[in-house]
Order: C-alpha cells, then sequence, then structure tokens
C-alpha cells in the first residue's frame, strides 16, 4: 500500500513497537527511509501520531526529529499540509569545529595560546538570549590569542553557559584552550554559525598587531546541546587567514 497511510513501510522488526525511543534513533531510521527512496522525492510522509505508533516513542520525539530533517533540507514541513520529502534536496556543506592548535600545526607552525580573561559575570543581554540565561544570571567570559610560530593568529571571545557544562569550571584554562576542552569533552548536537568580514577595533588591532581597521576574517559560532545552548564565541582571524570546507 503507498501513500502516507503506509507507515509500515520499510520498517524492521526492531523498528516496530519495541523500537526507537530517542529523537536521534527516529532521525536515523527516518532519514535512512528518505535515503533508501522508501519515501520517494515528493512524496507526503505519514503523520507524527502515526510513526510514533510505528517506533513506540512519544509524538513529540517524531515532531523533534522531523525538525531536524527539516533544517537539513531533507523534508519540507508545512502546516495544515502535512510533511513531504523535498524534491530536490538541499546540499550543505560539512564544517567540521576545528581544534586551534592543532590547525596551526598542521600547517607546520608552532602553536602558543595566551588566556587573556576569564571570569563569571552578567553577559550582556543580546548574549544571555543567544544563551537561553535569564537576566542577571552568570556565563563564564574568556578571551585569549592563539599564536602560530609567536605570530597572532586568531583572538578568541567566548561566553560559555556553565549549566550546559558544569565540568568545565574545574579544567584549567591556562593550560588548555577552551576551544580545545569543548571539542574533546562537551557534548554537542548542533551548532549554527557564520562568516564575515569586519574592520579589527582598537583592543583587536593591538592583540593582532595589525592597524586599527585592518580587514579581518570574524567567525561567530554557537554549539547546542539539543535545545541547549552551550557556547558562543567570535573568533577574529589575523590578515590572510582561509577557511576550507568540503561538500
Amino acid at each position: 500500500m503507498n501513500g502516507p497511510g503506509a507507515v509500515g513501510r520499510g520498517a524492521t522488526r526492531s523498528q516496530g513497537s519495541s523500537g526507537a525511543n530517542t529523537w536521534q534513533a527516529v532521525h536515523a531510521e527516518l532519514a535512512r527511509r528518505i535515503r533508501d527512496r522508501v519515501w520517494v522525492p515528493g512524496e507526503l510522509v505519514p503523520g507524527e501520531a502515526d510513526i510514533a505508533r510505528e517506533l513506540g516513542c512519544a509524538r513529540t520525539t517524531v515532531n523533534r526529529a522531523m525538525r531536524e530533517l527539516a533544517a537539513a533540507g531533507l523534508v519540507e514541513r508545512r502546516r495544515r499540509a502535512g510533511t513531504r520529502v523535498v524534491e530536490t534536496p538541499v546540499r550543505r556543506a560539512t564544517f567540521d569545529i576545528p581544534v586551534i592548535r592543532e590547525e596551526i600545526e598542521r600547517r607546520g607552525a608552532c602553536w602558543d595560546y595566551r588566556l587573556l580573561e576569564k571570569r563569571e559575570t552578567v553577559p550582556p543581554m543580546v548574549v544571555a538570549n543567544r544563551l537561553g540565561l535569564s537576566p542577571r544570571r552568570m556565563a563564564l567570559h574568556l578571551r585569549a590569542v592563539h599564536f602560530a610560530d609567536r605570530e597572532p593568529y586568531v583572538v578568541e571571545d567566548r561566553w560559555i553557559n556553565p549549566g550546559a557544562v558544569p565540568a568545565i569550571a574545574e579544567v584549567d584554562l591556562e593550560l588548555i584552550s577552551a576551544n580545545e576542552w569543548l571539542v574533546r569533552h562537551a557534548r554537542f548536537t548542533r551548532g549554527e554559525f557564520s562568516l564575515h568580514a569586519a574592520n579589527a577595533d582598537g583592543d583587536e588591532a593591538r592583540l593582532l598587531g595589525v592597524p586599527a581597521g585592518a580587514a579581518l576574517l570574524v567567525v561567530d559560532r554557537m554549539t547546542f546541546d539539543g535545545d541547549l545552548p552551550i557556547t558562543w564565541v567570535r573568533l577574529a582571524y589575523a590578515p590572510g587567514y582561509r577557511i576550507h570546507t568540503r561538500f
């Protein structure tokens, strides 16, 4: 039987009533059905309640998995019109979060690092909103410079939600950068980032050893564990930096 009523089409015994109960597992199964053309491009997929009954999980779990599929460009969700597999999936580039030390060493340079500031403080409202913090809630603020062969490489300005990674309070961030510790130890499921050009302000210019107003490549990045924001960071790279990715 074809169409949105064919809930079980392509399911396996282990994916039935005894099956997935996490959104990640549901997401993997639904993505498999799209990838294997169990659900073909343009097809209206079963409703969330039907999928939840089939996979033995909560409807909210299916909803979360569907939101991730939509964010990945695999399905299109329309209010009152249901969810369809997209006709032409969006091709998305893959970006890794680099450990800055390793990035510098792969270029054949010697890495060094200086922590300029580490303090718990009430963040500006725009940062608090991005980290999902209530007014007057404290966050960890870090500022640091990474060096390649003793030349300034990038200025790191980072805010961390301590409720998301409480273990970082015990870490000596003079010895390991927050960038490296978070990549190694913080669980994250998704991220957001933007790239833009910016003119170096007086402080960045001083730290990078460039004239005030020099053109910099700036990366703004946030990472999340589910819906819980972990960290927001601004990375201001010295002139000449290039970013590489794959798609």
